[in-house]
């Protein structure tokens, strides 16, 4: 699945760039410029982002628990889903309608 247009980034792509992350420190911050930066990428409209936060989140879930390291895993993707709901997502970024670029 294609994760990044403007870049042309397949869902597969970050999954292994994540999981080579964490493969040299596992309990590394991992965010979607780190990402970007680890593949020699950059991101350009960063509307990808919040899908790669997603991703970031449920493949180190996984990695974690594939460990099984000791304590609880604690589970961010609801988290992450109900602060979209809560505080919504703002498509138009601060614009007015009658804003022109030009």
């Amino acid at each position: 699945m294609l994760i990044c247009h403007c870049n042309v980034i397949t869902a597969k792509e970050i999954e292994e760039t994540i999981i080579d992350l964490l493969d040299a420190d596992p309990w590394v911050l991992i965010v979607p410029a780190k990402v970007y930066h680890a593949m020699h990428k950059r991101g350009r409209c960063c509307g990808c982002f919040p899908n790669v936060v997603e991703t970031i989140i449920r493949v180190t879930e996984t990695y974690h628990a594939r460990l099984q390291a000791p304590g609880d895993v604690v589970s961010h993707l609801d988290r992450v889903r109900a602060l979209r709901v809560q505080f919504g997502s703002r498509p138009h970024e601060g614009r007015t309608t009658s804003h022109r670029a030009a």
